[in-house]
């Protein structure tokens, strides 16, 4: 199995402040990788550098054997973001939105087969045709991560999926996210919640102060910090990193 994404002593300093301290870590080809921390520990900064929306201090970032700077026009073509904040145009249909956004990527048949692609992934049934303001939350979030991903990228990078959703509609979107790894899409994910992250995820890594404190599968972990369950390995991990 090969790495579809390789971190290697990725920094970001903003002046003398530095954010990101030499991080590490490469996630294969279609794995659900985690990454956690706590507020400030510089997650958001990570997945943007990755995204391209923010430039390295120094240290590289392959994508799928791309140059993140050298090659930021080929990497955009290959990676979608899906921030904590995204949202949809509320006036639009589900199927108006969906159709707006892939005119950016393609035009003729290849555009109807996105948007058709985009229409089965969401599961939206007929409220598709619906206006997005009269959505629930479960709801549009599955229209996001649709749109994310309806230009098949070979990286999906997706911050607090599920955040502020009800207990089913969280559990609905684990499964759509599931769904897709099996469809051979890499999938990066940020999360504060545990739960989802010991469940969802192949492997976790987790930043602290901006620095790697670990890495490895939930499993490797528990038994690492002879924890219960990935939110006592996160308590601990946090604590003797000096939080």
């Amino acid at each position: 199995m090969t790495d579809a994404l390789v971190l290697n002593d990725l920094r970001k300093s903003y002046g003398e402040r530095e954010a990101v301290k030499g991080i590490s870590f490469s996630i294969k080809e279609g794995e659900i990788f985690g990454l956690i921390g706590p507020n400030g520990a510089g997650k958001t900064t990570t997945l943007r550098m990755i995204c391209t929306l923010l430039t390295p201090t120094s240290g590289t970032i392959t994508v799928c054997g791309h140059d993140n700077i050298a090659e930021a026009a080929e990497v955009r073509k290959i990676i979608s973001y899906l921030p904590e904040d995204a949202g949809a145009y509320k006036d639009l249909t589900g199927r108006q939105y969906l159709k707006f956004m892939a005119g950016f990527f393609a035009s003729g048949q290849e555009f109807e087969d996105m948007v058709s692609k985009a229409i089965e992934l969401s599961k939206l049934g007929e409220r598709i045709d619906s206006k997005v303001s009269t959505y629930s939350k479960g709801m549009a979030r599955r229209l996001l991560i649709a749109r994310a991903v309806m230009a098949s990228p070979k990286l999906a990078v997706m911050d607090e999926i599920t955040s502020g959703l009800d207990v089913m509609s969280a559990y609905e979107i684990r499964e759509f996210v599931r769904e897709l790894a099996r469809e051979g899409v890499t999938i990066l994910i940020s999360s504060h919640n545990m739960y989802e992250v010991e469940s969802l995820c192949d492997r976790v890594a987790m930043i602290n102060h901006g620095s790697l404190v670990l890495t490895g599968t939930p499993a490797e972990l528990r038994e690492e910090y002879c924890a219960n369950n990935l939110e006592e390995v996160f308590i601990k991990a946090v604590r003797g990193a000096g939080q």
